[in-house]
């Protein structure tokens, strides 16, 4: 399918970082699994893992791996408290950073949580052909990141350029 034909369906995993959320609490996943869904993409893999670098890149590690998943996206982890690590973990791993998300998070989120955005290390980038986006774990910055930031360039038919669209170049040389 085409940007020209219409809308391209992409997998998606989700993973959600945390200590203490398990599968009946996890409310940020939990909305991104319904949005992303609802924007007609498919779920490839969903995990919760805990707060530690190395469990964090054991489930995402595969997904990279896997040319079956086109973006990961990832709740919590990325406050500034000691256990927080989700960018220690995955930072390292980006061939490319895209760091025009954390600026268009932090201002969308301005204008809901104030300075308090200061405190969100959000972070996306590209590693062998997949999309990361690393999201707090608060419901409300979820619903923010995927209404206002990435369903929209998720969206073959939003132009003039979009994810869906780069995805099958993300691997050239």
């Amino acid at each position: 399918m085409t940007a020209e034909s219409g809308f391209i369906p992409l997998a998606f995993a989700v993973l959600t970082v945390s200590d203490t959320r398990t599968a009946g609490t996890d409310v940020a996943g939990d909305i991104l699994v319904g949005r992303l869904t609802d924007a007609g993409h498919r779920l490839a893999a969903r995990r919760i893992v805990i707060d530690e670098i190395v469990a964090i890149r054991a489930a995402v590690l595969p997904w990279i791996a896997d040319e079956g998943v086109d973006a990961i996206l990832t709740t919590g982890g990325t406050g500034i408290t000691g256990r927080d690590v989700t960018p220690e973990a995955l930072e390292p791993l980006f061939e490319k950073r895209m760091e025009g998300f954390a600026v268009l998070f932090h201002q969308l989120s301005l204008n809901t949580v104030g300075a308090a955005t200061m405190h969100a290390r959000v972070t996306a980038g590209v590693t062998r052909g997949t999309y990361i986006f690393c999201l707090p774990g608060s419901p409300g910055a979820c619903v923010d990141a995927w209404d206002n930031l990435l369903k929209e360039r998720f969206d073959a038919r939003s132009k003039p350029t979009n994810f869906a669209l780069l995805r099958p170049r993300l691997r050239e040389q």
